[in-house]
């Protein structure tokens, strides 16, 4: 296991609990900036000599311009990787600035910190030009409106808050206030006007506000703070940021056996990258972490309080533990294990953050009506016996809300080699047929996909539609997907062409010498995602998780819908289809 998380899990056998501030905990590898430039194809690059143990990200930090942008200017990294002693070029900011004078004049700008982890969103933002300080000041002077106080920004298509917030340096909040939004939801070419001086705007408006509505004031009393009432919501229902973040962390690490689970190690590996880069980007966490190791809670009601969120235990009793000792108002969430889905009923302060198998369900029935047109065939194919049990019997509900007309049909495994003309008499060789498939058996469905691809070579056009379980049954040939052209829906899915995943994947690289597995991805996802939405809404958070956006982590998508009167539930999925072309592509 890597050197890096065994170091950290000696500092867990000394103590059951510590805490930590993550903002700017780990130092990067020196990188001196060169003095040597030269000029190539017209562009103005530094001579960069590279010295043992120095990596792409704290070269690319040091010198202020992305990862993408080195490897661009040497290809042979991609292949070679950085050899010590090699030089390499880096592209002077400078040049790259005059190099584009139209994109500078309008005032297109992107995010130039190093190690930012974006979202799908921000992504799309990639091809803007990176200016430094001076240069973005003198753009937003051009853009300003009359009284020369405002930018004017028009609103992409891709853009939302946060992501024009990071381009300004302007608190969401602000944006907000100045524009007059009551919501958060934007148009595509909406006109905001944002604050050219923060500085200056703050000071201007500070006459206006009285020492009651001040968030600086920290000397006011709770009863004079005009509108805020005790859930952190004003009189007309925003909710106040906050920059500090209490988080409590349970993972059974096994620190006191001395060999630690290494699939949560991983998780505890993502989590803390994920701190250090919202730390970095101004978001201050205290970060408890216990080690549930061995079944033990190390815990008590006051420390749960004390806490904005709490992520963990894993387990489902653990959860149930944790929930029955835990105040109603603080927010737990279930990282892991989808059965803890079951308490999401009976708990509203649970979250349950892996998508179960009923979601996935209601997806790929969401799909197919999305999908088909009006001469295609709806089959549903049920292992005999089970249809009325677990899945089968949510899938039915679903169908019947959904509309779609469908055929159904059943067998078992023993009639397998007899149904081949059953299930062609539900077909039509002139269309489209569009088959569900609900099983969790390797064996049915390995005789279901078996007998589709006997239909296929009947000159009938199928397309399979099948939960992610489909895919870890060893017993299915790869190339039988492929022919049934089948469609996933996914609770994780990594698609590492994603420039976010791209910088995850060096961070983490340089950071602890490894690759980082699936349950590292759901650590950084989890503690990122829930931390931002307690940073921007505050100690009332909880209530616009169900109102939230789909948002596109590197390896989920969250989206929260609550269930009844209980806690919420993640139907976020992603998916993906096997061409008949033997690609494997992911689905927007």
């Amino acid at each position: 296991m890597k050197g890096r998380i065994w170091t950290i899990l000696a500092a867990i056998c000394c103590m059951s609990l510590f805490s930590m501030e993550v903002y700017g905990q780990y130092p990067t590898v020196p990188v001196t900036i060169s003095k040597e430039k030269t000029r190539m194809n017209g562009k103005l690059y530094y001579t960069h000599v590279v010295l043992e143990k120095q990596t792409l990200y704290s070269i690319s930090k040091a010198y202020g311009v992305s990862i993408q942008a080195i490897q661009d200017a040497n290809p042979s990294i991609g292949n070679e990787g950085l050899k010590k002693n090699s030089i390499i070029l880096i592209p002077v900011v400078e040049d790259a600035q005059a190099a584009a004078p139209e994109t500078a004049a309008a005032g297109k700008t992107a995010d130039a910190k190093v190690g930012k982890t974006t979202s799908a969103k921000e992504a799309a933002t990639a091809e803007d030009t990176k200016p430094d300080r001076k240069n973005k000041d003198r753009q937003k002077r051009k853009k300003a409106d009359e009284d020369g106080n405002f930018v004017i920004h028009t609103v992409k298509w891709y853009e939302d808050l946060d992501v024009i917030s990071e381009k300004y340096g302007v608190p969401v909040d602000i944006i907000m206030q100045v524009n007059g939004l009551t919501g958060r939801k934007l148009t595509n070419r909406q006109k905001l006007k944002i604050p050219a001086d923060l500085k200056a705007y703050m000071e201007a408006n500070a006459a206006d506000k009285t020492e009651a509505t001040s968030a600086a004031s920290v000397e006011a009393k709770p009863e004079e703070q005009k509108g805020k009432t005790e859930d952190g919501k004003d009189s007309q229902g925003y909710l106040f940021p906050k920059t500090k973040i209490n988080v409590t962390l349970m993972l059974p690490l096994n620190a006191k056996d001395g060999a630690g689970s290494e699939n949560n190690m991983d998780f505890y590996s993502g989590a803390l990258l994920a701190a250090r880069d919202l730390g970095k980007a101004g978001t201050n966490i205290d970060l408890s972490v216990y080690d549930t190791g061995g079944g033990n809670l190390p815990i008590t009601a006051e420390r749960l309080r004390a806490s904005d969120v709490v992520i963990g235990p894993v387990s489902s009793g653990e959860l149930g533990k944790v929930l029955a000792m835990s105040p109603e108002g603080t927010a737990v969430v279930s990282p892991m294990d989808p059965r803890a889905e079951t308490l999401v009923q009976t708990h509203a302060n649970l979250i349950q953050a892996p998508a179960a198998s009923g979601a996935q369900y209601a997806d790929l029935i969401s799909w197919i009506g999305e999908e088909r047109s009006g001469s295609d065939r709806t089959v549903v194919i049920f292992e005999k016996g089970l249809r009325d049990n677990g899945d089968a019997a949510k899938v039915n509900t679903l169908l019947q809300e959904s509309g779609i007309v469908y055929s159904s049909f059943s067998y078992s495994i023993l009639e397998g080699r007899n149904v081949l003309d059953s299930m062609e008499s539900l077909m039509d060789s002139a269309a489209v047929n569009r088959v569900l498939l609900v099983s969790e058996s390797e064996a049915f469905v390995n005789d279901v996909v078996r007998n589709l691809n006997l239909m296929r070579h009947d000159q009938y056009r199928i397309v399979l539609y099948g939960t992610s379980r489909i895919r870890n049954f060893e017993t299915i040939n790869v190339d039988d997907f492929h022919n049934t052209d089948l469609h996933i829906s996914l609770p994780y899915h990594v698609d590492y062409e994603r420039p976010e995943v791209k910088d995850f994947l060096m961070k983490y690289r340089a950071l602890y010498n490894t690759e980082p597995g699936a349950f590292a991805f759901q650590g950084y996802d989890i503690l990122h995602y829930f931390v931002k939405m307690c940073s921007e809404y505050g100690n009332g958070w909880t209530e616009r998780l169900g109102d939230a956006e789909t948002v596109h982590m590197l390896q989920s998508d969250f989206k929260f819908r609550r269930v009844g009167e209980g806690g919420f539930e993640n139907i976020g999925m992603r998916r993906i289809v096997y061409g008949p072309d033997y690609s494997v592509k992911p689905v927007e």
